[in-house]
């Protein structure tokens, strides 16, 4: 084997390898599934969206069915309104509901997506109307101390002396 030949064959490892970090990157950032087919989108009302992020997964039973596509604060109701793009595979019933969820203990948020009863479907554009906001983990230690504070039994006063 030639020089030329081991140099040509290093340089197509070395090539292979950046496909490589450049696919595992891209999966990194939930930037290699679900988009380009065929979508349609609904949008959700949260009081408190959390960390959720543009690019995060929209799931259904573990099965990521879409992303979110926009987060925006509506001026008249201080909401953030999360807009998502669903796979035109998986249609959901107009009582299904939306929580912003947590993978994970401290992992990253997602929205799931979970199907009602109803034997009418949402149309593109339309608004999931059952919502949960996300649960903040701030806020739910500030709650327990609080709590904890108020359940503890105040220390008795102390009382002055009366003058002999």
């Amino acid at each position: 084997m030639g020089k030329r030949s081991i140099e040509t064959l290093v340089g197509f490892f070395v090539l292979l390898g950046m496909a490589g970090l450049v696919f595992l990157a891209m999966k990194a950032a939930n930037l290699g599934s679900v988009g380009g087919g065929d979508t349609y989108t609904l949008k959700a009302n949260f009081d408190n969206i959390g960390g959720l992020k543009v690019r995060a997964p929209v799931r259904t039973a573990g099965v990521t069915v879409g992303r979110v596509t926009s987060i925006e604060l509506d001026g008249k109701t201080f909401q953030g309104v999360v807009r998502m793009e669903i796979e035109r595979g998986y249609q959901f019933p107009k009582d299904s509901s939306a929580k912003i969820l947590t993978s994970g203990l401290l992992g990253d948020q997602y929205v799931g997506l979970e199907p009602g009863g109803d034997d009418a479907n949402l149309g593109p554009g339309e608004l999931v109307a059952q919502t949960q906001s996300a649960v903040v983990l701030e806020n739910l230690i500030g709650q327990f101390i609080s709590g904890r504070a108020e359940s503890t039994p105040a220390a008795p006063a102390a009382t002055p002396e009366a003058p002999k």
